[in-house]
């Protein structure tokens, strides 16, 4: 509690109320992973300096020490009631798992732990914490993915789960899945971007030393056969488009800068990246239109030009697809975020 006596802070507004995030430690957990959230939903203040989430810590059982899989414990300072105060809820990796790795089953306490969440909730799980979501049900007849070792045994356990190993993550409305580990923190500046825009998540992202978004999925972080060294990667073709992404892009263009036929090229930029050169550029092209219609006053028409798409329809498209929304309605929501003060996020 602050003293009566002492000035309030940014935060003391009693009509503000920052998303709340619930971060739920298992028994096994991995320390990079349970530190991922607190680290990137930590970040994001609004123009008055208010922290747009808070981030707090629970378990399953009362307060106390989590075993994570290194050679410390974790003390968490909240059970699991703190899961019923909860806006989004993320369940992170653990090498502990026991009936729910194994059987997909949830142990009494794991259950009685997930029925306090309110409905409605958001839910996310980063790497192995798909299984969580996948026995609890969450994720029936969804789309979700995993670490891409731990994908085909997610798939083999719930049948009912549409498993992509391909992918860093998925978001699925209400409920998101990320690939193992760092891609924990991409699953994570999505739901933030999702939640402010773009400029906020790059922000964080900045101050974190990341990317604010990286290319492909994590298909191409699933060993392969040594690739021959002498062999050129499509570094110079990616560059060269991004640096021109208002023009027209051919993909034999996008080859001759590598000097490799299409079909080589194709190949290799797939290794590279996880998605073929069309779905990489209509990915540019998306960012580079929420980059402007977020950061400028250009019209619908203009940022179609500038982001490559060439007609407001086709960029409408485009958008809604990958984002839900219309351009229009993406402007309406981010530029007024960014214009006054922030709303809690929901």
């Amino acid at each position: 509690m602050t003293p009566a006596s002492e000035a309030p802070g940014p935060q003391a507004d009693p009509g503000f109320r920052p998303h709340r995030v619930v971060v739920l430690a298992l028994d096994g957990l991995l320390p990079f992973e349970l530190g991922i959230p607190h680290r990137i939903f930590g970040r994001p203040r609004d123009d008055r300096g208010r922290h747009l989430y808070e981030v707090v810590t629970c378990s399953v059982r009362p307060p106390g020490p989590v075993e994570t899989d290194a050679d410390f414990a974790v003390h968490v300072p909240h059970g699991p009631e703190a899961l019923a105060t909860a806006d989004t809820v993320i369940v992170p990796a653990s090498y502990a798992l026991g009936p729910v790795y194994d059987e997909g089953v949830l142990t009494e306490e794991l259950a009685a732990a997930l029925a306090r969440i309110r409905p409605g909730t958001r839910l996310a799980s980063i790497c192995n914490g798909a299984h969580v979501l996948a026995a609890a049900g969450y994720l029936d007849g969804r789309r979700a993915t995993t670490h891409w070792a731990d994908a085909d045994h997610l798939q083999r356990l719930f049948p009912q789960v549409e498993v992509d190993p391909d992918v860093l993550f998925i978001d699925d409305g209400d409920v998101l899945t990320s690939a193992g580990v760092a891609a924990g923190i991409d699953l994570c500046l999505h739901m933030v971007r999702r939640d402010h825009g773009a400029a906020v998540a790059n922000e964080v992202a900045r101050r974190t030393v990341v990317p604010p978004h990286r290319d492909g999925g994590q298909a191409q972080y699933i060993e392969r056969p040594v690739p021959d060294p002498q062999q050129a990667s499509t570094t110079t073709a990616r560059a060269w488009a991004l640096g021109r992404l208002h023009e027209p892009i051919q993909l034999r263009d996008m080859a001759a800068q590598e000097c490799m036929s299409v079909r080589t090229f194709t190949r290799r930029f797939r290794e590279e990246t996880g998605v073929s050169p069309g779905q990489w550029l209509t990915q540019q092209r998306v960012e580079r239109a929420r980059h402007l219609l977020e950061s400028t006053d250009r019209s619908v028409d203009q940022v179609a030009r500038e982001a490559g798409f060439g007609t407001a329809q086709s960029m409408r498209q485009h958008l809604q697809a990958a984002l839900g929304v219309t351009p229009t309605a993406y402007r309406r929501t981010f530029r007024a975020r960014t214009a006054a003060p922030a709303a809690p996020a929901t």
